[in-house]
C-alpha cells in the first residue's frame, strides 16, 4: 500500500513538473487564438507587403516547433463563435490579394510543413491575367490540397471611399466569379487594406459571410467582433522571428463598449477612443497604448475598468492604428488594436 502510494505521488509530481516546465501547449484548452496575415513572398521590390524567404522559413520552423497548433481560420473562428475550446496558442494563417508568389513560394513550404492557410483574393486582377497574379488554374490546384479561398472584393477597392452601390457591386461581382470558377460561394471575407466603417460593415455583413477580417493587430477571443476580426500583419520590417514569437503568444484584451463605434473618421478628429475592460485583469495600470505617427499616448482610467485615450494630433488621410497592450502571465501580452480610416 505504501509502495503504490509512493508511486502515485511520484507520478503526480512528474505530471505537475512537466505541466509547469512547458508541457506541450496543445494539451491545454483555451478560448483564444492569433491569426497571421501575409501578402507576398520573396518579392523584395515590395518590402511593405513582402516577407523574405528566409523569414518565411524561420516562421515555419517556429510554428512547427511543438508549442503551437496551426488550424484553418474557419475552424478557429467557428470554435470561438460556438464556445468550443481551442488548443492553447492556436494560430491561423491568411494571405491577402492573390500574388503568384503564394503558389511558387508559400504553398510548397506550407504544404510540406502541413500548415493550412486561407487566401483572400481580389478577382478582377486574376480575370485580367495581371502580371504577378495567381491564375484560376493555380488557385484550383491549391484548393484541391485544402487551401481555403475567401473573398476580397473584385478590384481590391478602398471601400470607405465608395458608396453603398459600388461596394455592393464589388461584392456581388467577386462572389459570382468565385462561384463560377470554384463551384461554391465564399464564406470568408477580408476588407481590402483592412479599411472599414459602419456603412461598409453593414454592406459586407448583409452579403452573408460567416467571418469577416480586418488588418488591425490583436488576438481573438469570445468577445471578438466577427465582422471585424484582427490579424497580425507580417512583412520585411515587421517579420523578424522575435516579433513572430511576440504576436503568436498574444492573448486577447477582453473589451466592450467601444467609442466611437465608427472607425471611419468623421468630424471629430482625432476621435475620442475608449473601451471598457470586460473582466478583471491583473496589472491594468501597466497598460500602454500607442498611436501610429504619435507613439505612446496618455491613458485616462475611469473607475476600475474604463479606458479612455485622447490622441493629441488629428489623424491624417488614410489609416491610423491604435494598439493597446498589457503584460500577462508567462511573459505573454494582452493585445488590442483598432484601425481608423480618414477617407
Amino acid at each position: 500500500m505504501r509502495e503504490s502510494m509512493r508511486r502515485y505521488l511520484a507520478a503526480l509530481a512528474l505530471v505537475l513538473y512537466l505541466g509547469l516546465a512547458g508541457w506541450p501547449a496543445m494539451a491545454q484548452a483555451a478560448d483564444s487564438a492569433v491569426i497571421l496575415m501575409y501578402h507576398r513572398f520573396g518579392e523584395s521590390a515590395y518590402p511593405s507587403t513582402n516577407i523574405k524567404i528566409e523569414q518565411l522559413e524561420a516562421h515555419i520552423q517556429e510554428l512547427t516547433s511543438g508549442g503551437y497548433t496551426v488550424l484553418p481560420v474557419a475552424e478557429i473562428m467557428s470554435r470561438i463563435r460556438d464556445g468550443n475550446a481551442l488548443p492553447d496558442r492556436a494560430v491561423g494563417i491568411t494571405i491577402d490579394d492573390g500574388y503568384r508568389s503564394i503558389y511558387t513560394e508559400a504553398w510548397p513550404r506550407f504544404r510540406k510543413a502541413g500548415l493550412p492557410f486561407t487566401i483572400f483574393i481580389s478577382t478582377d486582377p486574376i480575370d485580367r491575367g495581371a502580371d504577378g497574379q495567381l491564375t484560376w488554374d493555380q488557385i484550383r490546384e491549391m484548393r484541391k490540397t485544402g487551401v481555403r479561398i475567401g473573398a476580397h472584393t473584385g478590384s481590391h477597392l478602398h471601400m470607405v471611399r465608395a458608396d453603398e452601390n459600388r461596394n455592393r457591386d464589388e461584392i456581388t461581382r467577386s462572389n459570382k466569379r468565385l462561384m463560377e470558377e470554384l463551384g461554391e460561394a465564399p464564406t470568408l471575407f477580408a476588407y481590402p487594406y483592412g479599411e472599414t466603417g459602419l456603412d461598409v460593415k453593414k454592406v459586407v455583413d448583409q452579403a452573408g459571410y460567416a467571418f469577416i477580417f480586418g488588418q488591425h493587430s490583436g488576438a481573438i477571443g469570445p468577445m471578438t467582433d466577427l465582422t471585424y476580426i484582427p490579424r497580425f500583419a507580417l512583412n520585411e520590417n515587421f517579420g523578424s522571428l522575435g516579433r513572430l514569437k511576440l504576436v503568436i503568444n498574444a492573448l486577447p484584451l477582453p473589451a466592450k463598449d467601444f467609442t466611437p463605434l465608427d472607425t471611419k473618421v468623421g468630424s471629430v478628429n482625432p476621435p475620442h477612443f475608449g473601451f471598457t475592460v470586460a473582466r478583471p485583469l491583473k496589472n491594468l495600470g501597466q497598460m500602454n497604448c500607442f498611436v501610429s505617427g504619435e507613439g505612446r499616448v496618455p491613458i485616462t482610467r475611469l473607475g476600475e475598468s474604463r479606458i479612455e485615450i485622447r490622441p493629441s494630433k488629428p489623424f491624417g488621410k488614410g489609416r491610423t492604428r491604435i494598439n493597446c497592450t498589457l503584460p500577462a502571465d508567462g511573459g505573454r501580452w494582452h493585445w488590442l488594436g483598432t484601425l481608423f480610416v480618414a477617407p
